[in-house]
């Protein structure tokens, strides 16, 4: 199951990839005659899908109070991530640099995207939905789906369906609401972002039994996965009906289970159906000091009654938060606000936590620049109680370790306790990202990795090594001869590396160099006046080792062993 984010409950659609692509000829949607390893097929579930186009647009620009008709554009790490139908006239579209985007279009109006923006604006679209047909699945910001048949008999057809739903839709902030109607989720959603067949038509539906003939057409794209598009292009399969014309088997065996629930898609056999969303209570909390309080520990403390009931509010709603916002105003009328991610999830005492250490990091009681008047709490992202219940003889090692990290965490404070990851950059210092212990790095995991695969210039090649030094380690590269090997101004390396000595290292003797390969020039801040050009090096000395060495200032430093 996959925790829907957003400040109210969301459920999850049921399914997922599945282990076997299932049966095609021969079987019946309740079962019939399978083949050998294949799962029955899910019985079609008629479905409309209501999307609003440009919805990070809508949401933004009505926050920043522009019309969203103008050229407007939200950004995230530096490139267009959503832009108004008027800025796509001018090139602008999604993932163009920032630099670009302002080029080819000067008036272009640009606002910072913001995730919990989108969804506390889609909000009353939810809300008014949900209270006019029971039964609605989020799929995100600006996409609603819920089961057909229901609305189809209660307002006269699916058409009529749709066009009400749509109505309701829009009178609540969603404009321009388009439809989608067919056997099953994904073919439903493809319809609705599909180009209308006449002018104005806001409305698609696909025939029953038509969702395989509808989706052949469509590329490889809609997926969602560039990885496995790339591939079947090289293989010479471009739409999805080309990728649903192969063997449930074949695919299988090739792409895995995450594969085969691609090709079932593909082929107009989502097996997912759609799941209730339960309108939530108001999960968020407000505590207001008077007098203001001017010590971490005192708001602490006074909001921890907050922080009650703020737990026992998610636990009746069966909701757990891993992820809240903190705001605070102090008396200057200066909000602080940030928001925080749990390994786990959040419960009173850990919310008390992020409010101290918010004030005062953790350090000082006393730090606080000015006395706090308000503190307001509200969850970002919730999940289902369900998916985080403790097994039947407790989660084991992994509870211990987040009880004491966590209990270390609360003494030293929120930074006192971190935990590594591999991040982008092209030196080894560069790529160690350090984390504190509960928080996810900026923009999540997802924009991490994205950050790891760029092709940084400068950047050497894998496989990493196995031991990178805490500090640079005095090393000898020589000839033969016994001259210190160096760089010219070229990035030529003066002499054949022979011999090789690592401080503290087999008594300081020399000993022979059996491979090497470099060197590799990199320009450190070129742009600043400190800046220096280094050389990188890799040798492999007799006893196997291979050292990572750099060249600084005529000098050769060890910065990483692999044995």
């Amino acid at each position: 199951m996959t925790p829907r984010r957003g400040g109210g409950a969301a459920r999850t659609v049921q399914g997922g990839p599945s282990a076997s692509g299932g049966a095609r000829g021969g079987a019946s949607s309740s079962g019939g005659v399978l083949r050998s390893g294949a799962l029955p097929e899910a019985p079609a579930t008629r479905t409309i899908v209501l999307w609003c186009p440009d919805w990070p647009v809508v949401a933004a620009a009505r926050a920043a109070g522009e019309p969203p008709e103008q050229p407007f554009a939200v950004v995230s790490k530096g490139q267009v991530f959503a832009s108004s139908a008027s800025a796509r006239r001018y090139g602008v579209v999604r993932g163009l640099r920032l630099r670009e985007a302002q080029a080819r279009c000067p008036d272009l109006v640009v606002q910072p995207y913001d995730d919990a923006l989108d969804h506390r604006a889609f909000e009353p679209v939810i809300r008014a939905v949900q209270a006019a047909v029971p039964g609605v699945e989020v799929l995100r910001p600006g996409t609603l789906a819920l089961r057909a048949r229901g609305p189809a008999r209660y307002y006269g057809g699916e058409r009529a369906a749709a066009v009400t739903l749509a109505g309701i839709a829009a009178d609540h902030g969603a404009p321009g609401v388009r439809v989608g109607v067919a056997d099953t989720p994904f073919a439903a959603e493809q319809a609705a972002r599909a180009r209308p067949v006449r002018p104005g038509e806001r409305t698609r539906i696909v025939p029953v039994g038509g969702s395989a003939p509808f989706l052949a057409d469509l590329p490889l794209g809609v997926l969602g996965d560039a990885d496995l598009a790339m591939l079947l292009g090289r293989l010479g399969i471009t739409t999805l009906g080309g990728f649903a014309a192969l063997g449930d088997d074949q695919v299988r065996d090739r792409f895995g289970p995450a594969g085969a629930f691609l090709h079932r898609l593909a082929g107009g056999r989502d097996p997912r159906a759609v799941s209730a969303r339960a309108v939530p209570p108001e999960l968020r909390v407000e505590a207001a000091f008077e007098p203001p309080l001017d010590r971490a520990d005192q708001v602490a403390f006074a909001f921890r009654r907050s922080a009650d009931d703020f737990a026992d509010r998610l636990r009746a709603a069966g909701l757990v938060a891993t992820s809240i916002r903190v705001g605070i105003v102090d008396e200057r009328d200066i909000l602080l606000e940030r928001v925080w991610v749990h390994p786990r999830w959040f419960d009173a005492a850990d919310v008390v936590d992020r409010v101290r250490w918010q004030l005062a990091g953790g350090v000082d009681p006393t730090g606080l620049e000015a006395p706090v008047v308000q503190v307001v709490l509200e969850p970002v992202a919730v999940d289902d109680t369900a998916n985080h219940e403790r097994g039947l003889w407790g989660s084991g090692p992994d509870e211990r370790v987040h009880h004491g990290l966590a209990r270390v965490q609360g003494l030293v404070g929120h930074d006192g306790v971190v935990t590594p990851r591999v991040g982008g950059g092209r030196t080894l210092a560069e790529r160690v990202v350090l984390v504190p212990w509960g928080d996810a790095p900026v923009g999540g995991e997802r924009a991490l990795a994205a950050v790891r695969d760029r092709p940084w210039p400068g950047k050497l090649p894998g496989p990493p090594p196995a031991t990178v030094l805490d500090r640079p380690r005095p090393v000898d590269v020589e000839t033969a001869s016994g001259v210190s090997v160096d760089v010219d101004d070229r990035g030529t390396l003066l002499g054949e590396p022979e011999r090789f000595r690592a401080e503290g290292d087999r008594g300081g003797r020399f000993g022979p160099v059996t491979a090497w390969a470099g060197p590799w020039p990199l320009v450190v801040r070129w742009w600043e006046s400190g800046g220096r050009r280094l050389h990188r090096l890799q040798l492999v000395d007799d006893a196997g080792r291979a050292w990572y060495l750099v060249l600084a200032d005529h000098r050769w430093w060890a910065e990483a062993v692999a044995t």
